[in-house]
């Protein structure tokens, strides 16, 4: 369910990018659609890698809004590069889980996520 309500939002975000595209034509549309391989471009590649992503979400979610339904508070992270790097380190350095038991690998993936959408929003 996790993994569903991930892609859903990822399909959601793209579309969106894609809706900001200045297109003249249908043809046009069709083809950035296509020229955007959401599932079999990016998330068939790294199943795994995502479901791990959805998961931490998930945690952090608990961990932070327990009471509310499952979405990005903005406003309890701001600091993407910094709190990615130092999950970096702590994975390089042997320790494989936080103490929430999610692998620190995984949420430099998610960090790198948020950091990459918040840059494109700019």
């Amino acid at each position: 369910m996790r993994v569903i309500c991930f892609i859903r939002f990822f399909v959601l975000y793209l579309y969106g990018t894609l809706k900001t595209i200045r297109m003249n034509t249908k043809k046009d549309k069709v083809i950035a659609r296509k020229n955007t391989p959401i599932y079999s471009g990016v998330i068939s590649y790294f199943p795994l890698a995502f479901a791990e992503i959805a998961k931490a979400s998930y945690v952090g979610q608990m961990q932070h809004n327990p009471d509310k339904p499952l979405a990005w508070d903005r406003s309890k992270s701001g600091d993407e590069l910094d709190a990615m790097m130092r999950h970096l380190i702590d994975h390089a350095s042997g320790e494989e889980f936080d103490d929430d038991g999610v692998r620190h690998i995984v949420k430099c993936g998610w960090r790198i996520l948020a950091y990459i959408q918040k840059t494109i929003e700019k």
